[in-house]
């Protein structure tokens, strides 16, 4: 499970919603295709190093996504001569990752409106 390192100074991780995890790895295909390691940079330099995405989080979510057909996969060589499966999101996986990201703004609004009320969530 992907965590949130809670400051920059404490190391107590704390795992992130469900879904989080696939609709930060959809975001980051939707820029463009990309292997498994280079996802894993990708999120924590997104997260200035705030997230932190494990090989035992990332690729069981990337495996739910391909048997979803949200991604898809194929296999090729990286630029240091290594076998590397290339994961690229689907036509279905954008209208997915559409979806969730509206889910996930409702629920940040009333998350928003319980933790500061009188305040009006800034999106």
């Amino acid at each position: 499970m992907p965590v949130v390192n809670k400051s920059m100074t404490e190391t107590t991780p704390r795992d992130l919603f469900p879904g989080a995890l696939e609709m930060m790895i959809l975001e980051s295909l939707r820029r463009q295709p990309a292997h498994g390691y280079a996802l894993v940079q990708h999120i924590q330099q997104r997260s200035n190093h705030l997230l932190q995405v494990e090989e035992g989080s990332l690729y069981p979510a990337l495996q739910r996504l391909l048997k979803a057909r949200l991604v898809k996969a194929e296999w090729g060589v990286s630029a240091t001569n290594r076998r590397v499966r290339t994961y690229q999101i689907t036509p279905a996986g954008l209208r997915h990752l559409e979806q969730e990201i509206s889910s996930f703004e409702r629920m940040f609004e009333g998350i928003a409106l319980v933790l500061n009320p009188g305040k009006s969530p800034a999106l």
